[in-house]
């Protein structure tokens, strides 16, 4: 009995793990607002058109959603504290690097680095964090990083302003002492989980996927200005389908596989990624379409609509740890429905808002829709996390953080031509750019589009019923 006294408690450091794994989420949240709000200036600076300077942003995205899953697989295979550690030491000096780029080019290029650091953060937080936590705690823990992406969001804009103010080298130079403390802080209350292991690394899967990835993405983001019916649109959309039955059929037979496709035989992981890529769908909507309805239908300047916008932050900050928490306590199964409807009716209220509407009515619909994620992506998370065995964590994360980016993605390339058609079929004309339509074309444009966004919500509440009608079931007695 003394002896089991003073056995060491293994989740004695959970909460150090909790800001270590914060720390990486925040910093890589941040430095994607950050980033955003510097494009004009670097604009400016370099000299260079605006389809120019959108690639530091799609560089970095490209990049990071293609190599997230390989890096949950690393850390599977060699350890999670290694390939997280390596990330904020890669990450840090990408940041370096992107302060001292001397061309655009140069910049977009340690972007690039930038991103390979950050999906080795992302691919494996949210695994180090399920190891840390006991599994009666593990949808708080994951609340707690919904808290620390909201933090993110908000401290972008605010930073970023005083930073431009500086040069905007000062917005890349402020990661280099977080990246510091965070490794010391994660080599200091990680456990040590090096392994040997005899699988090999699936170089080819890994090569499938990343091609595939990357041309469906090329395709979904460029396709806006080529044309979603141009030929190079869908040649590349071709050419992704086609790496990734390839990638399918090899995972299928080799040996050591980068992702074991069994795992979405698991209907509550399948289901619970499905709900996650739509509910991001959906949400990719409000993201795209609100900015341009406030400056260009209410006149709002860029500071008022920011400061309008991070309504719905501020609540999901709020929120996301105590539906965590009850999740470990009642179940994820309607948290999980009640966040969706939330979500779905926020939407919808968007549809209603005219020319005339007022900054807290926009104010009031934000809340509503960071209630609603707040609610749902916790316990969704948890679900993943908690789905897969122990080994596969990583490549979990790593699925769930791509689930992430692809639904943003994916809803922002479907929202802008979907838009785009509609304000053309309320205008009676094609305008360009879409913002010098007529104010009524736009706010009907809006209307028809979030009540399709209103549709996707709605129906990610189909996924999440039928995993919890397989997750209370009885289970098999197991021999």
């Amino acid at each position: 009995m003394a002896a089991a006294t003073h056995q060491q408690d293994p989740y004695a450091n959970k909460w150090w793990a909790l800001v270590a794994v914060a720390t990486g989420v925040f910093m890589s949240t941040i430095d994607g607002s950050i980033v955003n709000i510097a494009l004009k200036t670097l604009q400016d600076d370099f000299e260079v058109g605006l389809h120019s300077v959108e690639w530091v942003v799609l560089a970095y995205l490209l990049a990071l959603v293609c190599l997230l899953p390989i890096s949950g697989r690393l850390g599977d295979m060699i350890g999670k504290r290694a390939v997280y550690t390596a990330g904020f030491i890669v990450f840090t000096a990408g940041s370096a690097l992107c302060g001292l780029a001397w061309s655009i080019e140069a910049l977009i290029g340690f972007r690039v680095v930038q991103a390979i650091g950050a999906a080795m953060i992302q691919g494996v937080g949210s695994a180090l964090l399920i190891e840390a936590f006991p599994a009666s705690e593990r949808g708080q823990a994951l609340g707690y990083v919904g808290t620390s992406v909201a933090a993110g969001i908000l401290a972008g804009p605010v930073l970023g302003g005083f930073l431009l103010k500086i040069g905007w080298q000062s917005i890349f130079f402020v990661n280099i002492p977080i990246g510091i403390i965070a490794v010391a802080l994660v080599t200091r209350v990680i456990p040590d989980d090096r392994r040997r292991v005899a699988q090999r690394f699936d170089i080819i899967g890994a090569l499938l996927l990343g091609g595939a990835l990357l041309s469906l993405l090329i395709a979904l983001t460029e396709g806006q200005i080529w044309g979603l019916d141009a030929p190079l649109t869908l040649g590349l959309i071709t050419v992704g389908l086609v790496l990734l039955g390839l990638f399918i059929g090899w995972e299928l037979r080799v040996a050591d596989p980068m992702i074991n496709l069994s795992l979405f035989r698991n209907p509550v992981f399948s289901l619970s990624l499905t709900a996650s890529f739509m509910s991001f769908l959906a949400g990719a909507f409000n993201f795209l379409l609100l900015p341009f309805y406030m400056q260009n239908v209410l006149g709002f300047d860029p500071q008022r609509t920011g400061l309008t916008l991070i309504a719905s932050p501020i609540v999901l900050s709020l929120v996301a740890p105590l539906s965590g928490r009850l999740s470990d306590r009642f179940g994820s199964r309607w948290l999980g429905i009640i966040g969706l409807a939330i979500i779905a009716t926020a939407l919808f209220s968007f549809a209603t808002l005219t020319s005339d509407s007022q900054q807290l009515d926009v104010i009031l619909r934000m809340i509503l829709i960071g209630l609603g994620f707040g609610i749902f992506q916790s316990p969704n998370n948890s679900m993943v996390m908690g789905s897969v065995p122990r080994q596969s964590l990583g490549v979990a994360g790593g699925l769930l953080a791509v689930m992430r980016t692809l639904g943003q993605t994916v809803g922002i390339a479907v929202a802008g031509a979907l838009w785009a058609a509609q304000v053309a079929v309320a205008a009676g004309q094609v305008y360009e750019p879409i913002t010098a339509a007529p104010a009524e074309a736009l706010v009907a444009g809006m209307h028809t589009t979030m009540l399709v966004a209103a549709t996707l919500a709605a129906l990610a509440i189909i996924p999440t019923l039928v995993r919890g009608a397989i997750t209370a079931a009885p289970a098999p007695a197991r021999s």
